[in-house]
């Protein structure tokens, strides 16, 4: 499900909002891959495009532009069975 682009937000796509999920819940490319069933390439790709639209240099830096941009907490949402970080 796509939200709607708000004025002078970037536009995410529902793929990109699972990788900034996991990377905030603190996967690794690897990991993301796994968890998505895509190729680590690809998980460094969407990340490459997520710096870009956040306008980060780093990384570790996606989460936090993120819901600085949107409002909206990348790990308040469930967005499919990611198991990382449930250590009771």
């Amino acid at each position: 499900m796509a939200h709607p682009p708000q004025a002078g937000l970037p536009e995410i796509t529902s793929r990109q909002r699972e990788v900034v999920k996991l990377i905030a819940a603190g996967c690794s490319n690897e990991e993301v891959a796994e968890q998505l069933g895509i190729t680590p390439r690809t998980v460094k790709a969407h990340c490459d495009v997520l710096r870009q639209k956040l306008g980060v240099a780093r990384r570790r830096q996606i989460p936090v532009a993120y819901r600085t941009l949107t409002g909206e907490d990348p790990l308040a949402r469930d967005l499919g069975p990611t198991t990382v970080g449930n250590g009771g």
